[in-house]
Protein backbone atom coordinates (compact mmCIF):
# COMPACT_ATOMS: atom_id res chain seq x y z
CA UNK A 1 0.00 0.00 0.00
CA UNK A 2 2.48 2.41 1.14
CA UNK A 3 4.91 1.25 -1.99
CA UNK A 4 1.97 2.22 -4.38
CA UNK A 5 1.21 5.54 -2.75
CA UNK A 6 4.86 6.55 -3.18
CA UNK A 7 4.39 5.72 -6.71
CA UNK A 8 1.56 7.12 -7.58
CA UNK A 9 3.52 10.56 -5.84
CA UNK A 10 6.21 10.05 -7.64
CA UNK A 11 4.24 9.68 -10.72
CA UNK A 12 2.49 13.19 -10.06
CA UNK A 13 5.47 14.88 -9.59
CA UNK A 14 7.12 13.68 -12.49
CA UNK A 15 3.75 14.16 -14.62
CA UNK A 16 3.79 18.33 -12.74
CA UNK A 17 7.64 19.36 -13.54
CA UNK A 18 7.66 17.52 -17.44
CA UNK A 19 4.01 19.53 -18.09
CA UNK A 20 5.86 23.03 -16.40
CA UNK A 21 8.77 22.32 -18.55
CA UNK A 22 7.41 21.37 -21.95
CA UNK A 23 4.09 24.01 -21.78
CA UNK A 24 6.72 27.13 -20.82
CA UNK A 25 10.10 26.99 -22.64
CA UNK A 26 12.09 30.13 -22.07
CA UNK A 27 15.09 30.36 -24.33
CA UNK A 28 16.36 33.70 -21.78
CA UNK A 29 16.26 31.52 -18.74
CA UNK A 30 19.83 31.53 -18.39
CA UNK A 31 20.32 35.02 -19.55
CA UNK A 32 21.05 38.42 -17.24
CA UNK A 33 17.93 41.11 -17.07
CA UNK A 34 19.82 43.07 -20.13
CA UNK A 35 21.28 41.30 -23.17
CA UNK A 36 24.98 40.00 -23.62
CA UNK A 37 25.56 40.36 -26.86
CA UNK A 38 26.32 36.26 -27.29
CA UNK A 39 23.75 33.63 -28.28
CA UNK A 40 20.12 33.24 -27.55
CA UNK A 41 21.24 36.48 -25.31
CA UNK A 42 21.50 39.14 -27.75
CA UNK A 43 19.59 41.87 -28.98
CA UNK A 44 16.59 41.15 -31.21
CA UNK A 45 14.76 43.00 -34.10
CA UNK A 46 11.47 43.06 -32.51
CA UNK A 47 9.66 41.84 -29.28
CA UNK A 48 6.16 40.07 -30.26
CA UNK A 49 3.68 40.15 -27.30
CA UNK A 50 0.32 38.12 -27.94
CA UNK A 51 -3.00 39.01 -25.98
CA UNK A 52 -5.47 36.30 -23.88
CA UNK A 53 -5.41 35.38 -20.65
CA UNK A 54 -3.66 37.78 -19.01
CA UNK A 55 -2.91 40.20 -21.76
CA UNK A 56 -1.65 43.30 -19.22
CA UNK A 57 0.97 40.78 -17.47
CA UNK A 58 2.55 39.51 -21.40
CA UNK A 59 2.40 43.19 -22.22
CA UNK A 60 4.14 44.53 -19.37
CA UNK A 61 6.60 41.51 -19.93
CA UNK A 62 7.11 42.87 -23.70
CA UNK A 63 7.54 46.24 -22.25
CA UNK A 64 9.95 45.44 -19.81
CA UNK A 65 12.27 43.54 -22.44
CA UNK A 66 11.87 46.52 -24.34
CA UNK A 67 13.24 48.93 -21.48
CA UNK A 68 15.79 46.83 -20.47
CA UNK A 69 17.46 47.00 -24.51
CA UNK A 70 16.45 43.07 -25.93
CA UNK A 71 15.06 45.49 -28.71
CA UNK A 72 13.60 48.81 -30.06
CA UNK A 73 10.61 47.51 -32.44
CA UNK A 74 7.82 45.85 -29.90
CA UNK A 75 4.44 44.02 -31.85
CA UNK A 76 1.35 43.66 -30.04
CA UNK A 77 -1.24 41.27 -31.95
CA UNK A 78 -5.11 40.47 -31.11
CA UNK A 79 -8.45 41.49 -31.88
CA UNK A 80 -11.03 42.90 -29.60
CA UNK A 81 -12.59 41.08 -27.38
CA UNK A 82 -15.14 43.40 -27.16
CA UNK A 83 -16.04 43.96 -30.58
CA UNK A 84 -17.14 47.40 -29.97
CA UNK A 85 -13.99 48.43 -28.00
CA UNK A 86 -10.63 49.12 -29.10
CA UNK A 87 -8.24 45.99 -30.36
CA UNK A 88 -6.76 44.21 -27.35
CA UNK A 89 -3.61 45.17 -29.79
CA UNK A 90 -4.14 48.65 -28.86
CA UNK A 91 -5.17 48.52 -25.60
CA UNK A 92 -1.52 47.11 -25.15
CA UNK A 93 -0.01 49.85 -27.29
CA UNK A 94 -1.99 52.46 -25.06
CA UNK A 95 -0.71 50.67 -21.78
CA UNK A 96 3.11 50.69 -23.43
CA UNK A 97 2.95 54.24 -24.08
CA UNK A 98 1.47 55.06 -20.46
CA UNK A 99 4.44 53.54 -19.62
CA UNK A 100 6.74 55.63 -21.63
CA UNK A 101 7.27 53.63 -24.76
CA UNK A 102 7.37 55.88 -27.91
CA UNK A 103 4.47 55.12 -30.50
CA UNK A 104 6.64 55.37 -33.13
CA UNK A 105 8.07 51.92 -32.43
CA UNK A 106 4.75 49.83 -31.78
CA UNK A 107 3.35 47.87 -34.63
CA UNK A 108 0.01 46.47 -34.32
CA UNK A 109 -2.11 43.66 -35.80
CA UNK A 110 -5.74 43.99 -34.77
CA UNK A 111 -7.19 41.25 -36.04
CA UNK A 112 -6.34 37.79 -34.89
CA UNK A 113 -8.64 35.98 -32.56
CA UNK A 114 -6.23 32.52 -32.77
CA UNK A 115 -3.26 31.48 -31.63
CA UNK A 116 -2.91 30.34 -36.14
CA UNK A 117 -3.91 34.30 -36.67
CA UNK A 118 -0.85 35.98 -34.14
CA UNK A 119 1.37 34.11 -35.98
CA UNK A 120 0.04 34.63 -39.95
CA UNK A 121 -0.90 38.23 -39.82
CA UNK A 122 2.26 39.15 -37.63
CA UNK A 123 4.36 37.54 -41.00
CA UNK A 124 3.28 40.51 -42.54
CA UNK A 125 4.98 42.86 -40.03
CA UNK A 126 8.07 40.84 -40.05
CA UNK A 127 8.16 40.79 -44.11
CA UNK A 128 7.60 44.63 -44.39
CA UNK A 129 9.77 45.89 -41.09
CA UNK A 130 12.61 43.18 -42.40
CA UNK A 131 12.33 41.47 -39.11
CA UNK A 132 14.27 37.53 -38.54
CA UNK A 133 15.04 37.68 -34.94
CA UNK A 134 12.00 38.21 -32.34
CA UNK A 135 11.15 37.31 -29.09
CA UNK A 136 8.16 36.06 -28.34
CA UNK A 137 5.84 36.16 -25.06
CA UNK A 138 2.92 35.08 -23.44
CA UNK A 139 1.65 33.24 -20.34
CA UNK A 140 3.58 30.24 -19.33
CA UNK A 141 0.75 27.89 -20.46
CA UNK A 142 0.44 29.05 -24.11
CA UNK A 143 4.44 29.53 -24.91
CA UNK A 144 4.85 26.06 -25.94
CA UNK A 145 2.14 26.13 -28.56
CA UNK A 146 2.16 29.75 -29.48
CA UNK A 147 6.09 29.15 -30.31
CA UNK A 148 4.84 26.04 -32.99
CA UNK A 149 2.48 28.20 -34.37
CA UNK A 150 5.02 30.88 -34.97
CA UNK A 151 7.71 28.46 -36.17
CA UNK A 152 5.39 26.74 -38.78
CA UNK A 153 2.98 29.84 -40.08
CA UNK A 154 6.54 32.57 -40.45
CA UNK A 155 9.32 32.58 -42.46
CA UNK A 156 13.01 33.25 -42.10
CA UNK A 157 12.42 34.31 -38.44
CA UNK A 158 14.11 32.79 -35.27
CA UNK A 159 11.71 32.65 -32.70
CA UNK A 160 13.25 33.12 -29.01
CA UNK A 161 10.47 32.18 -26.49
CA UNK A 162 10.15 34.09 -23.33
CA UNK A 163 7.02 33.21 -21.13
CA UNK A 164 5.51 35.44 -18.34
CA UNK A 165 7.31 34.40 -15.22
CA UNK A 166 3.89 34.46 -13.71
CA UNK A 167 0.73 35.75 -14.08
CA UNK A 168 -3.24 35.48 -12.55
CA UNK A 169 -3.71 32.64 -14.76
CA UNK A 170 -0.45 30.74 -14.57
CA UNK A 171 2.84 30.38 -11.65
CA UNK A 172 4.99 27.79 -10.62
CA UNK A 173 1.90 26.82 -8.48
CA UNK A 174 -0.64 26.15 -11.41
CA UNK A 175 -0.81 22.28 -10.28
CA UNK A 176 -2.52 23.10 -7.26
CA UNK A 177 -5.68 24.69 -8.57
CA UNK A 178 -8.15 23.02 -10.87
CA UNK A 179 -8.01 25.93 -13.46
CA UNK A 180 -4.39 25.34 -14.07
CA UNK A 181 -5.26 21.50 -14.52
CA UNK A 182 -7.72 22.44 -17.02
CA UNK A 183 -5.36 25.36 -18.90
CA UNK A 184 -2.82 22.72 -18.99
CA UNK A 185 -5.49 20.12 -20.25
CA UNK A 186 -6.51 21.95 -22.55
CA UNK A 187 -2.92 23.29 -24.41
CA UNK A 188 -1.95 19.51 -24.30
CA UNK A 189 -4.86 19.07 -26.61
CA UNK A 190 -4.56 21.99 -29.05
CA UNK A 191 -0.96 20.86 -29.32
CA UNK A 192 -1.80 17.29 -30.58
CA UNK A 193 -4.16 19.03 -32.54
CA UNK A 194 -1.41 21.22 -34.01
CA UNK A 195 0.50 17.78 -34.94
CA UNK A 196 -2.65 16.79 -36.46
CA UNK A 197 -3.33 19.80 -38.57
CA UNK A 198 -6.16 20.95 -36.93
CA UNK A 199 -4.57 23.91 -34.87
CA UNK A 200 -6.82 27.21 -34.14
Amino acid sequence: MIRSLVIVILAAVVAVMGLSWYLAPDDLKGCADKPSGEGVCRSVDAIVAVSGGDTNARTDEAIKLFQNGWSNTLIFSGAAQDKTGLSNAAAMRQRAIALGVPESVIYLDEYSETTRQNAENVQNIFMKRKIGHVILVTSGYHQRRASLEFNARTSNVTIVNHPVPADKDWSAWWWLTPRGWWLAGGEMAKIIGFYLGASR
